[in-house]
């Protein structure tokens, strides 16, 4: 993760920031999804800045080669009118390192109702009664609003922000780009 790519996307009187970069995030997942030999780390470096958004900037981690195959691929078309795309640069020797990882919180009363049902084998009207409305968690963190590709469901892919470290933590990063455990850098 020696070197980065910075897409920034430009404003759109039509649509918000949040809703281009849901669809900019998209179109590298599938891309992600279809390509599992990339290792590519992703940030969102405007994150703090922003109160509840991830601002209009994301920054693309990997080794040099990996990153010139990703932009070598269509990915971005539909997005070229709507994005800057930075050239591939190294990583600044100044760099800290953070960690950002996918939170997913059990919000929906009626998900865990339908699993309580199939998992336990009691009734709807038991289900209700032993999980109410009430017992929906919020996270109070940026997002992503996104649609699932296999079942079409519309999600929200929460995300948190480590404390700045001083190295970096190695590992694998998933099909978002995302890692429960390495380290990206950070600058």
């Amino acid at each position: 993760m020696n070197h980065y790519i910075d897409i920034r996307l430009r404003p759109d009187p039509e649509f918000s920031a949040a809703h281009l970069m849901a669809a900019l995030f998209s179109k590298l997942h599938r891309l992600l999804a279809q390509r599992s030999e990339l290792q590519v780390a992703v940030s969102f470096p405007l994150i703090e800045q922003q109160h509840a958004g991830l601002g209009g900037l994301m920054r693309l981690f990997g080794d040099a080669k990996t990153l010139d195959g990703l932009m070598a691929e269509p990915w971005l078309l539909g997005m070229r009118d709507h994005s800057e795309v930075g050239a591939i640069a190294l990583v600044p020797d100044h760099a800290r390192y953070r960690q950002l990882k996918r939170v997913q919180a059990k919000s929906s009363p009626e998900r865990l109702r339908r699993r309580s049902i199939k998992c336990l084998g009691i009734s709807e009207q038991e289900a209700k009664a032993r999980i109410p409305d009430s017992a929906a968690k919020w996270l109070n963190l940026p997002y992503l609003q996104l649609q699932s590709g296999s079942t079409g469901q519309r999600f929200r892919l929460f995300l948190e922000l480590g404390p700045l470290q001083e190295a970096p933590q190695p590992g694998l990063f998933n099909r978002y780009g995302l890692s429960p455990s390495a380290t990206i850098p950070w600058f």
